[in-house]
């Protein structure tokens, strides 16, 4: 058996046997993700659905940075908020440097722009599909609002499940705001590239399969939601009728 294949074996082995180390990594990463993913649906859907049906100006120019912010390296964020938290830096008082939260303000600020954006393009396909009958209703903005965020909520999932799974797989921010310190900041992503460089590809190996694993996970349950967004979608007419 080649050292390729004997690290394969051993990967599936530490995966299957539940490995303390590897499944403390796993832990630790879904933890900051998950967190990120809460605080940037939090502020992206609020943005989107408010982006979707105001008209003010310089709403197009907020559009259009919003969909520049997609392309933002995650180094470059890593490096502000780096310099945000620093010793000399504006919050450096606060500590937070090389922990896990660091590392969940780095990902908030970069998926954030990738919640807003994809959900903007569900709410103004709603609002287009809806908008007479909410002016017929004679709600307030705020009120159209939250009408949008309930009737697009299937497809909303997508762009939440979007955001997670750009989290997960984040590497060079994370990096350089959490230090990839073992049994404190280390996750997937900065784990993997860690043991490829030791030559452990073992372990590399274990996690890359939980992260692959993940990233389908995350796309057949964007795929149940729109599914089911289009069957509710379909039935709506027969409701509207009864």
């Amino acid at each position: 058996m080649g050292a390729n294949e004997s690290a394969i074996f051993l990967a599936i082995n530490l995966v299957l046997s539940g490995d303390y180390q590897l499944y403390g990594i796993v832990a630790l990463s879904l933890k900051v993700s998950l967190l990120a993913t809460l605080i940037a649906t939090c502020l992206g859907l609020p943005l989107a659905a408010l982006l979707a049906v105001a008209r003010f100006p310089g709403r197009d120019v907020i559009t259009t940075i919003l969909n520049a912010l997609l392309g933002l390296p995650p180094v470059v964020v890593g490096l502000f908020v780096y310099l945000a938290l620093s010793r000399a830096g504006p919050l450096g008082e606060l500590g937070l440097l090389f922990t896990p939260t660091a590392m969940v303000i780095a990902q908030t600020i970069l998926i954030t722009p990738i919640v807003a954006a994809v959900a903007l393009r569900s709410l103004e396909d709603f609002n287009s599909e809806y908008a007479e009958q909410l002016r017929a209703l004679g709600l307030t903005g705020s009120e159209r609002a939250l009408t949008l965020l309930w009737e697009a909520r299937f497809s909303l999932a997508t762009a939440v499940l979007a955001g997670f799974g750009r989290a997960v797989a984040e590497v060079g921010a994370v990096m350089i705001v959490g230090g990839n310190i073992a049994n404190v900041t280390r996750v997937m992503t900065t784990a993997i590239a860690l043991e490829t460089s030791k030559g452990d590809l073992a372990l590399a190996l274990a996690l890359g399969i939980i992260l692959i694993m993940l990233a389908l996970a995350v796309n057949m349950f964007a795929a149940a939601a729109r599914e089911i967004g289009r069957k509710a979608a379909g039935e709506a007419p027969a409701r509207g009728e009864a």
